[in-house]
Parts: C-alpha cells; structure tokens; sequence
C-alpha cells in the first residue's frame, strides 16, 4: 500500500515537473548561425565564444549577444574640408569593414559601428586637409588608401578589420567649376592651334617638294594648269577669277615671235 501511495506521488511529481522541465530545456538552447558568433556571458562575465550551431545556455544564469561578422558598409557624410592650396571642398566616402574579433568589438568598445564611422571622418578631414586640389582630383585611389590605413590601424584594437574605404564624390565650388571650365576651354584651343599650325607646316613642305618636281619636268606646269581648268569646268558659278603662270605668257610671246620671223 505505501509503495503504491510512493509510486502515485512520484509519477504526479514527474507530470507536474515534465513541463518544468521542457521550458529549461528550450530556454537553454541558443542557435547561432554561419554568418554570426556569439559571447558568452555567466553571472555577468565573459565565459566564452558561441560558435556556429547548436549551443547551451544556464537560463537566468548564463545570458549571451550575437556579433555579425559579415563585410558592413557605413556612408562617411558629406564633409566640407579646406584642402592645403586653401580650396574647400565637399567631400563623402564609404566604409567597407568587418568585426575580425568579437570578444574585443563587444568587450572594449561600446558601439563599433558609430566609431569606425566617426574615426573615418576624422581620418578623412585629416588626409584631404594635407591634399592640394589636383592630388584630391587626381589620385583618389592613393588619398583612398592612406585613410584606410590610418582607420585600419587605429580600430585593430577594437577587434574591427577595415578592408577599403572609397572616396565617391568631390564637389567643388561653382565659381571654381566654372574657372575649371574656362582653363579647360583653353587648353583645347591651344593644342587645335599647335595642331593646325603642324598640319599647315607639313602641307608647306609638301608643295615645296611638289614645286620642285614641277619645276624639273618641262610642261608639267602647263599640264597641271590645264588639269586645274579641267576641273573649274564642273564648276556651277557664273564666274571664275583665276592667274595664268608666267611660263604660259612667255611661251605665246615666243610663239609670236616666231610668226612674225615668218
């Protein structure tokens, strides 16, 4: 009889504790997936790295935060800088990071994202401030690549490992643009004027030599003076000015000596 009251109360403690029992079980399950790891925390204090899977937490003891580690972006503002030849400028990047170590990024630093962002714009202000304008219009890659150095160094403490930032936009001052413009403008009439007066240097190279060889070669003035008459003919004006060659002149003269003799 005693064994049978015992066997009653423990089989009424299993169903009353089963359900316990399964809610623990479930509460201390955590799952952290590929693309995040996870800190743990006991009693408050850091106690270890959750990785990818299945994972076990002490509920109301144990408690945890999850860190994406993947590639993030953060926008650097538009930022107004003087440059070193006095210029201002409007400059914006981009931010290309990622949390390398997550212990470090929940541990020692409050918000990771926030300071990487406003580092880089110190960096930035820093690296386009040292720049005259044409190295800031010119070598955007190398400027890309100092800040990035600068940031990336400064976070590694953080646990942040910033892998490129990109200088997108430079904007200039509209009196600036336009004087850019005007220069530009310039330099295109110059090399048009340098050009043409090359073209004009080799055609009088070309009719010297052409002169010459017409000059060696009896009748061939007379030819190329009936071929360029030859084509006025085509011609649709009503009038046509053009000089007949001394050789011309002299040879009607010398015909007309000749019939007189006679």
């Amino acid at each position: 009889m005693v064994l049978e009251i015992l066997g009653a109360v423990i089989g009424l403690g299993f169903f009353f504790f089963l359900p316990i029992i399964i809610v623990l079980i479930l509460l201390s399950v955590r799952i952290i997936f590929e693309y995040e790891r996870g800190i743990r925390f006991t009693l408050g204090k850091y106690s270890g790295l959750m990785e990818p899977g299945i994972n076990f937490l002490i509920p109301l003891i144990q408690s945890y935060r999850k860190v994406d580690v993947r590639i993030k972006t953060i926008d650097i503002p538009k930022q107004e800088v003087m440059t070193a030849d006095n210029v201002p400028v409007s400059v914006n990047a981009v931010v290309y990071f990622k949390v390398a170590n997550p212990k470090k990024a929940v541990l020692d630093i409050q918000d990771y994202a926030y300071a990487v962002s406003q580092y880089a714009q110190t960096a930035l202000r820093d690296i386009i401030g040292g720049s005259t304008l044409d190295q800031v219009l010119t070598n955007r890659e190398k400027l890309a690549d100092e800040i990035e150095s600068l940031v990336d160094k400064e976070t590694d403490a953080w646990g942040i490992d910033v892998t490129a930032i990109k200088i997108q936009d430079v904007e200039l001052p509209q009196d600036l643009k336009r004087t850019m413009a005007k220069q530009a403008e310039a330099e295109r009439e110059k090399r048009a004027t340098i050009i043409k007066a090359e073209g004009e240097v080799i055609a009088s190279k070309n009719l010297r030599i052409a002169a010459d060889t017409l000059a060696l070669a009896p009748g061939a003035l007379h030819l190329r003076t009936l071929n360029t008459l030859n084509d006025l003919s085509s011609d649709q004006s009503n009038t046509v000015v053009f000089a007949i060659p001394l050789e011309i002149l002299r040879a009607f003269e010398s015909m007309g000596k000749n019939f007189k003799k006679k």
